[in-house]
């Protein structure tokens, strides 16, 4: 007699695990296009940078901004807290192993100022550069409306973990069908993992998502809380909401990867899964414009009871727009990604990003082992 199961784990899937299929036909790379529409924002390259006080400041976002990116600038980090942020960011960088989580629970605790955010956004927008900030559903309605009349251009309302529908003692909390009535730009919202969470979200009238739940380098929340789904499967998911949603409506809602991509074939691997941009990190802050010098930290690493990130070193290894365009040396992926985006669409077959969703995916555990002895020999 067959042993009853309590419940049957689904198989999820990283991008470890997949690789794509060449097409049958080649595209020359050059003639590839990948830029990234939200609302009526168009971005060359489909990239943006988190919102992570290591890596956006409004310096690095006029900056990848002029590259064709775009930074998403946290209002309730360093940035807004404090008029001269470089002078704790010296403190968090010079500070032992140790004692890392205590001093941001500290340095964090300080209240944001509303004066900073007008300052900060005008700083980005009096560049010419297109201004994205991100506040934590619980801030969205005070900061938002500073934010708006500060003359911010899109606006990530951001957590580990997001829902359209939230349980709290709260008699009325965030409802962001009533937040876009109020505001008119374009609504990010993060994070989710699953079909369900993200055609619900989408319903709400919101222009984008962001999908990921703990993969980031500088975060914990898997090994904390033991919550996620690897990003393929969870980019797949969230993608196949937006379809839904386009039949349904004819509204087309961006898809956006964040977190987890360490090399160029992941971020490869993310555009075929049905993303339509990625959120880079860890990755960014290794740019020498990154304000965190070669570290980075996940933002709810200074969380006063729970901290749910780790600072993590990753040198300073070149300028952004090496690390965006190269031209590089590097041979491990770590760079020129953009590049690697474009010959990925070439040798698929794909002429843009819509067309590269269509790439076929095989299950391919050994993709980066198989036929690589003597690489593996000269890295042990």
């Amino acid at each position: 007699m067959p042993t009853p199961k309590f419940k049957e784990p689904e198989r999820a899937y990283g991008f470890d695990e997949v690789a794509l299929v060449p097409g049958d036909i080649t595209i020359n790379p050059e003639q590839t296009n990948i830029d990234f529409t939200l609302a009526a924002f168009t971005f060359p390259t489909p990239i943006l940078a988190a919102a992570m006080d290591a890596i956006v400041d409004p310096a690095f976002a006029i900056l990848i901004n002029k590259l064709g990116g775009l930074a998403v600038l946290n209002l309730e980090g360093l940035q807004t807290r404090y008029e001269k942020p470089e002078q704790v960011l010296d403190e968090i960088i010079q500070a032992p192993d140790a004692e890392v989580t205590p001093l941001l629970q500290k340095v964090y605790s300080k209240p944001i100022k509303e004066n900073l955010i007008g300052e900060r956004i005008q700083a980005i927008k009096q560049a010419g550069a297109i201004c994205a900030v991100s506040v934590t559903p619980a801030n969205t309605k005070r900061l938002s409306a500073v934010a708006n009349e500060a003359g911010v251009d899109i606006l990530v309302v951001q957590s580990t973990v997001t829902s359209a529908r939230h349980i709290s003692k709260s008699y009325r909390g965030l409802i962001f069908s009533e937040l876009r009535q109020m505001l008119s730009l374009p609504i990010l919202v993060g994070n989710c993992v699953s079909y369900s969470a993200a055609l619900e979200l989408m319903r709400t009238g919101i222009d984008g998502i962001l999908v990921g739940v703990g993969p980031g380098a500088a975060c914990t929340t898997r090994e904390v809380l033991g919550v996620g789904v690897p990003q393929v499967t969870a980019t797949m998911d969230c993608a196949a909401a937006r379809e839904t949603y386009l039949k349904e409506t004819g509204k087309y809602v961006a898809v956006i990867t964040d977190g987890g991509i360490r090399t160029g074939g992941d971020l490869c691997k993310a555009f075929a899964c049905g993303a339509d941009a990625v959120m880079l990190g860890s990755i960014l802050a290794q740019a020498k414009e990154a304000p965190g010098r070669g570290y980075n930290w996940g933002m709810s690493h200074p969380h006063p009871a729970l901290p749910r990130g780790t600072r993590v070193k990753v040198s300073s290894s070149a300028p952004l727009e090496q690390i965006l365009f190269g031209p590089t040396s590097i041979t491990d992926g770590t760079q020129n990604f953009v590049g690697a985006l474009r010959t990925a669409l070439g040798v698929c077959g794909m002429s843009n990003i819509r067309d590269m969703h269509k790439v076929k995916m095989v299950i391919a555990p050994a993709i980066k082992t198989e036929g690589k002895y003597y690489q593996a020999i000269q890295s042990a």
